[in-house]
């Protein structure tokens, strides 16, 4: 086991990955390359990761899938720690608050239904429960007003 594995143990608690998320948030924060992707009532977000990089993602309010399509990561879950090597696909349950570790350079997707939505904030508020303090935007970009809390 590496040391990036040893930071939660293997079924961490909700209140574990906050604080873990609250750690990072004192961190710089790199913005991930995303890609944002619609076909017939459904989103597609692609996310790509630079090796070594650790994300802490929003809690969705609905079932989605999680596939990884190039790369190796560690996922954490309320439900749990695995590692996984592209090809991976995973069903994302609704309340789920998940952490990610790139081993090596990495590309996930997630896939959603939106129905006809295309805008990216009404998406968000859609599928994603508020986060107060959230550091990125709907499109994944790092907030000013996050970084003025930053500095």
């Amino acid at each position: 086991m590496n040391a990036v594995t040893e930071i939660l143990p293997h079924v961490p608690t909700r209140e574990q990955i906050g604080a873990l998320e609250a750690a990072l948030k004192q961190m710089p924060q790199a913005e991930p390359v995303t890609t944002h992707y619609f076909a017939d009532g459904m989103y597609c977000r692609s996310v790509f990761r630079v090796a070594g990089t650790v994300v802490v993602g929003k809690v969705h309010k609905k079932e989605h899938l999680f596939i990884l399509v190039h790369g190796d990561m560690t996922l954490w879950t309320e439900e749990g720690m695995k590692r996984v090597q592209a090809p991976f696909i995973w069903v994302s349950q609704p309340g789920t608050k998940r952490v990610t570790y790139a081993h090596g350079d990495s590309t996930a997707i997630t896939v959603h239904r939106v129905g006809g939505l295309r805008d990216l904030d009404a998406i968000e508020a859609e599928l994603i429960e508020e986060e107060p303090g959230a550091l990125f935007d709907a499109s994944n970009v790092l907030l000013a007003k996050a970084l003025e809390n930053l500095t």
